[in-house]
């Protein structure tokens, strides 16, 4: 089946981009308009982060993720057969701060949200960084499309570990120095063993790992903020968070991760994953303190 399909995707992928955003709108359409695709988990997602907005504001919000979600797949598809000059005219990003934290010795994590668009930045990065970026992700479902994506995702050099290999492989990632790239705003499997912390004034769940590893290997952490230009072009931006963990209390290093990723959702609304259930679990007293 990999053979059949991955001709058709990658012959999908050599269409230009006018035809490629033309798709796109056309889905997009769909997708609010015909089949409301987790429509009510986008607009109650909205009604958590911008109670202060009117309704009609969240509706046009949620308009517009729309098409940034859909813009996402076909610029992933785009990426099977992107040149390299090609990526980094559509993108631009700043690397200085990342290299010369290698160059001082530190491991790094990198740590992003569910902003558009990951895949591209992820390629970006892979081409200017002095040492390969280990990323853990979370396979898609259907192991056909799995294998075509990973191929994609690892074209420049790219490391990629499955979530669930990661806890096998994790200390031959970091035995030697590494950059470590990690979606940090995934929903814990277990909400009790979360760090919970107000986001966007909510208790919410946040995976302990990434702090938990930086504190551990004395990691430099970075938030990168993801900012869309315009349609088919993105800049990436790292913000160091902290650049030497030690000492810092529980929590602490998380809370600001979510400050970061709070700041730059702000900044644009719609560059963000209203679809994803970030909100899903109630906090409750057996969940222990909520911190920042």
């Amino acid at each position: 089946m990999y053979y059949i399909l991955y001709p058709l995707i990658y012959l999908c992928s050599l269409l230009p981009f006018f035809i490629l955003y033309g798709i796109s709108d056309g889905v997009a359409f769909l997708l609010r308009r015909v089949f409301r695709y987790r429509y009510d988990v986008v607009m109650g997602n909205l009604m958590i982060a911008f109670p202060e907005k009117t309704e009609s504001e969240r509706a046009a919000i949620a308009g517009k993720f729309y098409q940034y979600f859909t813009d996402t797949f076909i610029e992933s598809i785009k990426c099977i057969s992107i040149s390299k000059a090609e990526l980094q005219k559509r993108n631009t990003g700043e690397y200085e701060l990342v290299n010369e934290l290698l160059a001082k010795g530190y491991n790094i994590n990198i740590l992003g949200g569910h902003q558009f668009n990951w895949e591209y930045g992820s390629l970006l990065y892979a081409l200017h960084l002095r040492i390969p970026i280990t990323a853990v992700y979370m396979p898609i479902s259907n192991k056909v499309v799995d294998r075509i994506f990973y191929n994609m995702r690892t074209r420049f050099g790219s490391i990629f570990v499955s979530a669930a290999d990661f806890k096998r492989t994790v200390d031959e990632v970091t035995s030697r120095q590494y950059i470590l790239a990690l979606a940090a705003d995934q929903n814990p499997g277990d909400p009790k063993y979360a760090y919970w912390i107000k986001f966007f004034g909510r208790p919410a769940p946040f995976v302990t790992g990434p702090e938990r590893g930086a504190l551990k290997n004395n990691a430099a952490v970075i938030f990168v903020n993801f900012k869309k230009v315009k349609r088919g072009y993105y800049h990436f931006e790292p913000v160091l968070l902290v650049e030497d963990p030690s000492g810092m209390e529980e929590g602490k290093l998380t809370c600001l991760y979510r400050d970061a990723l709070e700041k730059s959702i702000r900044n644009d609304p719609v560059n963000y994953l209203w679809s994803h259930r970030r909100f899903k679990f109630e906090w409750t007293e057996e969940m222990g303190k909520v911190l920042g």
